[in-house]
């Protein structure tokens, strides 16, 4: 696989890890756990336990395979996230591809902390919600909408936008009574870091 500018790491496809146990805990847990909650997250909110976390944390930050997960839209730019496993420099970087270019637009990464360019939640939600099914990625919009939840800094969220989110977690396997804990942790996380301001333009907008 071969996506300009890294060409210094050997990317494979991704997508089959996602209905492996762990995936979802690996991907999304780490956005509460800077210790700004009373309660510790654990693999058990996502379905899945230390084992299954341990086991594919294993397979997504190996140096000699670098997984990417396409999310190709319809009309409009994609996106891609990457896990730019570096020795000495692990991290996700989160890009988005524009029709009728042939290079892609990092817009932000994921160090430990987030750093860059978020989408609001309705931007998130128009990408997640028109897959381009004739290209290869992921085309399921509960899968779509998770990969580009980490890229949410959106302080004015929609009161259905929690809802969605316990859905989709209960989707991927969460029990119905942690999925409401897990989306109620992520959401209070990603919104408290929004960094939208009157000034900001959309990455979208292709300016």
């Amino acid at each position: 696989m071969l996506i300009k500018g890294y060409d210094v790491g050997p990317l494979v496809p991704g997508e089959s890890l996602l209905v492996h146990p762990g995936f979802w805990s690996n991907y999304l847990m780490a956005m509460c756990s800077d210790g700004g909650c009373a309660e510790r997250p654990v693999p058990e909110w996502f379905g899945e336990d230390g084992a299954d976390a341990d086991a594919l944390s294993e397979v997504l930050f190996d140096p000699e395979r670098w997984p990417v997960f396409r999310v190709p839209v319809e009309d409009g730019p994609g996106a891609v996230v990457i896990y730019r496993n570096l020795d000495g420099d692990y991290g996700t970087d989160y890009l988005l591809t524009h029709p009728g270019r042939s290079y892609v637009e990092q817009i932000a990464s994921w160090d430990g902390d987030f750093s860059g360019t978020g989408l609001t939640w309705l931007e998130l939600i128009r990408i997640a919600d028109n897959p381009a099914l004739a290209a290869e990625g992921v085309q399921d919009t509960v899968t779509r909408l998770l990969l580009l939840l980490p890229l949410l800094t959106d302080p004015d969220m929609p009161e259905t936008a929690s809802a969605r989110l316990v859905a989709a977690l209960t989707v991927v396997g969460a029990p119905q009574d942690t999925a409401s804990i897990a989306a109620e942790h992520l959401l209070a996380h990603l919104t408290r870091r929004s960094r939208h301001d009157p000034t900001w333009e959309s990455p979208l907008s292709g300016s």
